[in-house]
């Protein structure tokens, strides 16, 4: 899964930055609609790599809440196809190198940026409605997907939600239309 590319969105007319927490030069995202009410995050306005310990801070400082949505991620992106140097369990990978630099994953606070060579996942019917994305096909109640784009909708990032079988839902969509093979 060689991860790589650039930070700005186009959403409508409007340009914007992609503004959240992982590599910059990501090549997956989930977009989110909340972000950490802790620390320089409510006001973070660049896209923010984490660095050793900051996760496990976001999770002692914040609620329950956000060590669910990490840990669904890290369980997503092992589901996805783990890489060679990664740690052998998806807890480790979460705790040292979840939305790392060079990790090509991020957590993004901003609209997606279809504009950008990366596949983007909206977490959440809900978020996706508030976002007004256009060009969807909605293949069940759960999820959506608008292939020029490369743009999933999914279940929010939560054990209930985006549950085993539906992260597995989730990796299918993303290998059986080759999502990721786009963004070599």
């Amino acid at each position: 899964m060689a991860l790589q590319w650039a930070a700005v969105a186009l959403v409508g007319d409007k340009p914007t930055h992609a503004v959240g927490l992982g590599d910059p030069n990501y090549r997956l995202a989930f977009c989110v609609a909340n972000r950490p009410g802790l620390d320089h995050y409510p006001a973070l306005d660049h896209m923010a790599p984490l660095v050793t310990g900051e996760l496990q801070h976001i999770v002692a400082n914040t609620s329950n809440h956000w060590r669910k949505l990490f840990s669904v991620y890290a369980k997503f992106l092992y589901a996805l196809g783990g890489q060679p140097d990664w740690p052998e369990r998806w807890q480790d990978y979460r705790d040292h190198r979840l939305l790392h630099a060079g990790s090509e994953v991020a957590l993004l606070f901003s609209e997606p940026d279809v504009t950008r060579n990366a596949v983007h996942i909206v977490a959440g019917k809900t978020y996706a409605a508030e976002l007004g994305l256009k060009g969807l096909t909605w293949l069940d109640s759960y999820f959506a997907i608008d292939l020029e784009h490369r743009l999933l909708v999914s279940p929010y990032l939560d054990y209930r939600q985006l549950s085993n079988e539906k992260i597995a839902i989730l990796v299918s969509l993303i290998h059986q239309h080759r999502l990721l093979n786009n963004a070599d």
